[in-house]
């Protein structure tokens, strides 16, 4: 069998684990399984030292080194930046006073020439050197949320900072060049020299200009650089793709109906209504007779979240149900076998010893798999009563078809009383019609809509009003989300009938963790919609790019200047076309009409531009959503189904990165009204 491909999660995965085992080349992990890979080490690569005798370390990390952790192994910590200062300070006062011996001092990020002779002056005045056995850049400074999934942890303020006035330049330089050192490190965790996509102008430009000078500093200043088949740090059973990925960066602007939208997937609700962080997300629970929270982590380890996060919830609903029924079904095969009457019997001692050996090799799969299915019964529990208190399946069907809606339908729901909980939800459904509705909005029904959210509760967000209406008027964002089917009601009722769902998941709920849900009364009128098979921009924007042939051709005309760098190639430094100084242009071909004429270097081929990519990197200035990165994988999934079983080596693969992941409430409170508020 062919080896498979390896994730970003799975390459980062491996480096943290390198670290942990001192830097040395880790043995064959042929048999070793990443979904087991919840504690720090896995069993098969504890260090051992002379005796024989594993080797106990204490891991010391700072803020952002919290959040690079614990988003792949479950520890906990705070934020940060990077290296500072104030790091290279602490390290060496530890160790003046001797507290490790010997200390493997290990860089997220590349360390800055000046600070790393900080660290040298520092440690010769306090005479520690014998004390440092290595001192490493792991270029780990970024967040992996899913296996394809990452962000820089610069928060919501990045877009703030793009946009606003107020910032100094050195303040947004700052900004630029986190980015580029962030995207570096997810160049070399993966293994790959990227070719660079972006548009012509803005911070996307800017940030890919400097990424490219940086990997070719770096190729030529270095005999042995990171991206040598010497230096490629995966494990002997992954595989390495054989071409080269392209990254596509773009500016948020290009489309902010993803950063508003109500989405209908297990994943976006989770992020949306439950404000998940850093894969963790906290739920009230009722227990003994009193309401609780319990916060639950999300990740790829957890069967359940790696098979439906992606899933329209209903579906997700359903799924729950039938991984309760094959529980239960499991648990009395056991319990028969046993003659007790429950799993939790089971180390009274009251079993046989032979039927009890028999119970032990599968009891600790049950018992993890019924605290899975708990969490998410709980987490599900949470999700229906927000559906339906904030009306989200009613927003959600509006949505997929927000282009067909009128004014008047608009100003009808805004004033309505009837239409959820929470003002923020008709504030984004304004939103995102006035971003996607081709129909001229004037200065006077402008008005109106803002009174009429002033009077539904939404005076805070006028400001983000202005502020959107600002942005479209500059023209600025060219928004071509596509739409092949609307959204589908299903015929079959919610979760398999209410009937059946009262008489078998609120009685077992009842005597589990849940207390005495009411689910019927929840689910009652929430509907069972399926999304449509609908592209955000971004999207269109990655199959241009990834796949032109089955492109668009309003896709393709978006993305034809884009600006192209190729780090290993000398004549490819940002420029949209050729030049005559290219010798594969040809007088009158599109690669002579001036559009890459200004750039250094020679511009991208005719070719070069239709090349076409099996893996990919898009990264987003200023923000990211769930939705658009469920999108995105929607889009890959369906175009590797289409290839066929006979395409495996022409598989698509898309990583999908931000500055940060950012939900609704925190875009519109944290970047939309401050800008408003500015102007």
């Amino acid at each position: 069998m062919a080896p498979k491909s390896q994730s970003l999660r799975d390459r980062q995965l491996e480096s943290i684990e390198r670290v942990l085992s001192l830097n040395r080349n880790a043995p064959d992990t042929s048999e070793y399984d990443n979904t087991a890979a919840d504690s720090l080490v896995s069993p098969n690569k504890t260090l051992i030292n002379e005796d024989g005798e594993p080797v106990w370390k204490i891991l010391v990390f700072d803020n952002l080194g919290r959040d690079v952790i614990s988003s792949v192994l479950r520890v906990n910590g705070l934020r940060a930046l990077g290296p500072t200062a104030l790091n290279i300070q602490l390290i060496t006062s530890d160790l003046a006073r001797g507290l490790y011996t010997p200390a493997y001092v290990n860089f997220l990020s590349s360390v800055p020439r000046p600070l790393l002779e900080d660290l040298a002056a520092k440690i010769a005045s306090t005479n520690t050197a014998e004390h440092i056995a290595q001192v490493y850049d792991q270029y780990l400074n970024f967040i992996v949320a899913e296996p394809d999934l990452f962000s820089l942890g610069m928060g919501k303020e990045a877009y703030w900072t793009f946009h606003s006035a107020k910032p100094t330049d050195e303040d947004v330089e700052a900004s630029i060049d986190r980015i580029v050192g962030g995207l570096f490190s997810v160049c070399v965790t993966l293994g790959s020299m990227p070719i660079i996509r972006c548009p012509q102008s803005g911070a996307a430009k800017e940030i890919a200009a400097k990424l490219d000078r940086r990997l070719r500093d770096h190729i030529l200043n270095s005999k042995d650089n990171l991206f040598s088949a010497s230096n490629q740090k995966s494990s002997s059973n992954s595989y390495m793709p054989t071409s080269r990925p392209v990254l596509i960066l773009v500016d948020r602007d290009v489309d902010l109906n993803p950063m508003l939208s109500h989405s209908w997937t297990y994943q976006s609700l989770v992020h949306d209504v439950l404000k998940m962080k850093l894969n963790r997300v906290t739920v009230p629970i009722a227990e003994d007779g009193t309401q609780k929270s319990r916060s639950y982590d999300l990740h790829a380890n957890d069967f359940f979240w790696a098979r439906n996060c992606g899933s329209p919830f209903p579906q997700v609903a359903e799924d729950i149900d039938a991984e309760l029924n094959r529980y239960t079904a499991d648990a009395e095969s056991v319990t028969k076998k046993t003659g007790v009457s429950s799993i939790e019997d089971l180390n009274d001692g009251s079993a046989s010893a032979a039927h009890l050996k028999a119970a032990l090799t599968v009891l600790p799969e049950l018992r993890e798999r019924k605290a899975t299915l708990d969490a998410h019964m709980n987490i599900a529990t949470s999700l229906l009563k927000g559906i339906k208190d904030r009306q989200l399946d009613n927003y959600f069907e509006l949505e997929q078809s927000i282009t067909k809606q009128t004014s008047s339908q608009m100003l009808d729901l805004i004033n309505s009383p009837e239409k959820g909980t929470e003002p923020l939800d008709k504030v984004r459904a304004f939103l995102i019609w006035f971003l996607s509705t081709e129909t001229k909005v004037e200065k006077a029904l402008f008005t109106r809509f803002e009174q009429a959210l002033t009077t539904a509760g939404c005076g805070e967000y006028i400001p983000a009003l202005n502020y959107v209406k600002r942005l479209k008027d500059l023209n600025v964002m060219s928004v071509m989300t596509t739409q092949t089917s609307g959204a589908q009601q299903s015929q079959a009722p919610f979760l398999g009938g209410l009937s059946s769902l009262s008489k078998g998941l609120s009685d077992r709920l009842s005597s589990n963790t849940f207390g005495n849900v009411n689910l019927e009364g929840l689910i009652s009128g929430v509907k069972n919609f399926l999304p449509a098979n609908r592209d955000y921009t971004v999207t269109k924007i990655v199959e241009s790019i990834m796949d032109p042939t089955a492109a668009s051709s309003s896709a393709i005309a978006k993305t034809e200047n884009y600006l192209y760098f190729d780090p290993r190639n000398a004549h490819a430094r940002g420029t949209t076309g050729g030049s005559a100084a290219n010798p594969s242009s040809r007088p009158g071909s599109s690669a002579n009409n001036g559009l890459g004429s200004g750039g250094p270097g020679t511009g991208a081929s005719f070719g070069q531009r239709r090349q076409g990519f099996n893996d990919a990197i898009v990264f987003t200035v200023g923000g990211g959503s769930m939705d658009e990165y469920g999108n995105l994988q929607e889009w890959v999934k369906r175009t590797n189904s289409a290839q066929g079983a006979g395409a495996a080596a022409k598989t698509k693969r898309v990583t999908y990165g931000s500055t940060e992941l950012v939900n609704a409430e925190e875009f519109v409170k944290g970047c939309l009204v401050q800008l408003g508020q500015e102007d």
